[in-house]
C-alpha cells in the first residue's frame, strides 16, 4: 500500500538528512482536511525532542528532500502547522486502486493477510437457554457476527461460539416455571413469566418429569434463538454446553489444576480462587461451603477449553458484566494462559424510542423487547446496519421509526440506495449499448472531476479501514466508511452524467468502470457488515 511506500521513503530522507534517530514505527495517518493531501505523518513532531531540532524545520528538512526525490505514487510533499509533513498521491495511484477494485472484485478487493489463518473463537450473545433473544442481545449479536467476518476477511480463522449456560439454579426455575405453567398453576417465587411460558409450555408434552421438562425447555429455547439469529443472518459453528463440562470432567479438572498451581485455596469451608495474585482487586470464592459452584468456576473452565482449543479468544459480554474481565484474566494467568490472548469487549445499553418515546414493553414477554419483534419492525439489514453504527462501548438511541423508513435521512437506506443507483447507471448504459470492459490505465485518465476523484481517494482507503476495523474490533469504523462513500457516490450520481449528451465514449467506458469498482467497494462494506446490497429499491 502507498502508505508503506511513503514510510519507507521517510526513513530514507532521516538517514540521507543524517537525522537521528529514526523511530522504529512511523504514524502515518488521513488528514482531517483533505485538501492538504491524502496522507499525513507527524514524524517531525515525534522526533523533535530526541534530535534537538524544533519540529517545523524538521518537517520543511524531510518535506523538502522529499520533493526533490518524489516516492512512487506521491505527487506533493508539504510541510503544515507544527511540523505535519502532508503527501498528495498521484491521479495514476488512485487510477491503479480502481483497476484493482475492477480485477478482484467484491470477493478479493480489500481482503488483506494480516492473520496468517491463525485461529480466533469469538464468543457472543451467550443468552440462557430460558426465552427468547431480547433487545439486550441484539448489539452483541451484530457486533460479534461483524468482527468474525471482518477477521475472516483480514486471514484469520474465524469461529462463531454460543455459550449455552444449561445447568444450575437458573435452568431449575425455568423447569418449575413450565411445570407451573403447564398445570395452571402459579409460578414459583423469582420464576420466569411472560406470555412466552404460556406459549412454550402449551407445546410441552405431557407428564414429563421436571428433570425431563428442563432438557425439553432448554432444546426449545435454543431451537427459538437459533431461529431469531438466523433472521438476522448469524449462524455459530458451536453452540457449546456447560453441562458438558459436567459430564467431561473439565470443571473438576480446572480446579484442581489450580490448586496444584497454588492458585486456589481452603477458607471457611470454601475454595477460593488467589486472584490478587495475578491482578484482581480481590480473591474470588471458586466453590461455596455447601459445595455449590460460583459462575465463575464453570466459565474457569470453558474458557480453558477455549485456549486449548484456539489462538486468541474474543469475548462480547453485556455492560453488566464489566466487573468479571479482571477475574477471568487472572483465572486464565493463573492456569499459565497469556491473558493478552484474551479480548473482552463490553456493550454498552441501547435506548430504543419511537416517536421520540422510549419503547419499553413487548406483547409477549411483560418488561422485554423481543429482538424478533426489533427484526419484523424495521427488517434484518436495518438491525444490523442501524446496531452498528457507533462504538460498542458508548451508549446508543435507536430510533426505530428512522430505521424502518424509505428515506434517505435513514442511514441504511442512503448507503443501500447508492449501491441502487449505481447498478441503475450499469443497466441504462446497458439498454444505450454499452457493456463495462476493463480499461487500461491511460484510458482511465480521463476521470478528473472532482466528484471522481473523490471517489477513487474513497476506494483507496477501504483496504487500511478494513485493516483498522479487524485491530481495533471496530466494525463501526466499515459503516462509517461505507456511509462517506454513499454520499461521495450520491454526489457523483447527480453531477457526472455516464451517458448523455456531451459525454465522450471514452468518458463513457472510463465512468462505467468506475460504476463497477464503486459498486465492488460498496458491497465489500456492506458484506462484512452482514447488509445486503440491493441492485434496486
Amino acid at each position: 500500500m502507498i502508505n508503506e511506500t511513503i514510510k519507507s521513503s521517510l526513513r530514507q530522507a532521516m538517514e540521507q538528512l543524517g537525522i537521528s534517530p529514526i523511530p522504529p514505527e512511523i504514524n502515518m495517518e488521513r488528514p482531517a482536511n483533505r485538501t492538504h493531501g491524502d496522507w499525513s505523518s507527524n514524524l517531525a513532531l515525534a522526533v523533535s525532542k530526541k534530535v534537538g531540532k524544533p519540529a517545523r524545520e524538521l518537517a520543511e528538512q524531510i518535506s523538502g528532500y522529499m520533493n526533490a526525490n518524489l516516492p512512487e505514487g506521491v505527487e506533493e510533499v508539504s510541510m503544515a502547522g507544527p511540523g505535519f509533513i502532508n503527501f498528495k498521491v498521484t491521479h495514476r495511484c488512485l487510477l491503479q486502486v480502481l483497476i484493482e477494485a475492477l480485477e478482484k472484485g467484491p470477493d478479493g478487493f480489500g481482503r488483506l493477510d494480516i492473520g496468517k489463518g491463525r485461529k480466533v473463537n469469538i464468543e457472543f450473545v451467550s443468552a440462557n437457554p430460558t426465552g427468547p433473544l431480547h433487545a439486550g442481545h441484539a448489539r452483541g449479536a451484530c457486533y460479534g457476527d461483524a468482527i468474525a467476518s471482518i477477521l475472516s476477511a483480514v486471514g484469520f480463522n474465524a469461529h462463531r461460539e454460543f455459550y449455552m449456560n444449561d445447568r444450575g439454579l437458573q435452568m431449575q426455575i425455568y423447569g418449575q416455571s413450565l411445570q407451573a405453567r403447564k398445570e395452571g398453576a402459579a409460578i414459583p417465587d423469582g420464576g420466569y413469566g411472560g406470555e412466552y411460558i404460556i406459549e412454550w409450555a402449551s407445546l410441552m408434552p405431557e407428564g414429563l418429569s421436571l428433570s425431563e421438562i428442563i432438557e425439553w425447555g432448554c432444546a426449545h429455547a435454543k431451537q427459538d434463538q437459533q431461529e431469531t439469529l438466523a433472521e438476522l443472518g448469524i449462524h455459530f459453528d458451536t453452540w457449546f454446553s456447560e453441562k458438558s463440562m459436567i459430564e467431561n470432567e473439565g470443571i473438576e479438572r480446572a480446579l484442581e489444576d489450580l490448586t496444584t498451581e497454588g492458585a486456589a485455596y481452603e477458607k471457611d469451608g470454601a475454595t477460593w480462587l488467589s486472584s490478587t495474585k495475578f491482578g484482581d482487586d480481590k480473591d474470588r470464592v471458586l466453590v461455596k461451603s455447601d459445595g455449590e459452584l460460583t459462575y465463575l468456576t464453570p466459565d474457569i473452565a470453558y474458557h480453558r477449553d477455549k485456549y486449548e482449543r484456539s489462538d486468541w479468544l474474543i469475548n462480547v459480554w453485556g455492560a453488566d458484566h464489566h466487573g468479571y474481565v479482571a477475574r477471568m484474566k487472572a483465572a486464565m494467568n493463573a492456569l499459565g494462559n497469556d491473558p493478552d490472548d484474551l479480548s473482552i469487549q463490553i456493550t454498552q445499553l441501547v435506548k430504543l424510542v419511537r416517536a421520540g418515546q422510549e419503547v419499553k414493553l413487548s406483547k409477549r414477554q411483560g418488561d422485554i423487547i423481543e429482538l424478533r419483534s426489533i427484526i419484523e419492525e424495521i427488517g434484518t439489514d436495518a438491525t444490523r446496519f442501524m446496531y452498528l453504527l457507533q462504538s460498542v462501548d458508548s451508549k446508543q438511541t435507536f430510533d426505530l421509526e428512522l430505521a424502518a423508513s424509505r428515506a434517505m435521512e435513514n442511514p441504511v437506506y442512503y448507503v443501500q440506495m447508492a449501491h441502487a443507483r449505481l447498478c441503475s447507471i450499469e443497466r441504462n448504459a446497458k439498454d444505450e449499448g454499452f457493456t463495462q470492459v476493463n480499461l487500461s490505465l491511460s484510458e482511465l485518465e480521463v476521470l478528473t472531476h472532482a466528484r471522481e476523484i473523490e471517489i477513487l481517494r474513497y476506494l483507496e482507503t477501504l483496504p487500511e479501514v478494513i485493516e483498522l476495523a479487524a485491530r481495533e474490533l471496530a466494525p463501526h469504523k466499515i459503516v462509517t466508511w461505507t456511509r462517506d462513500f454513499a454520499n461521495a457516490v450520491h454526489g457523483f450520481y447527480h453531477d457526472c452524467y455516464v451517458i448523455g449528451d456531451g459525454v465522450s465514449t471514452e468518458l463513457t467506458n472510463a465512468r462505467l468502470n468506475l460504476v463497477v469498482a464503486s459498486k465492488t467497494g460498496l458491497k465489500v462494506g456492506l458484506d462484512l457488515l452482514g447488509v445486503t446490497a440491493p441492485e434496486k429499491m
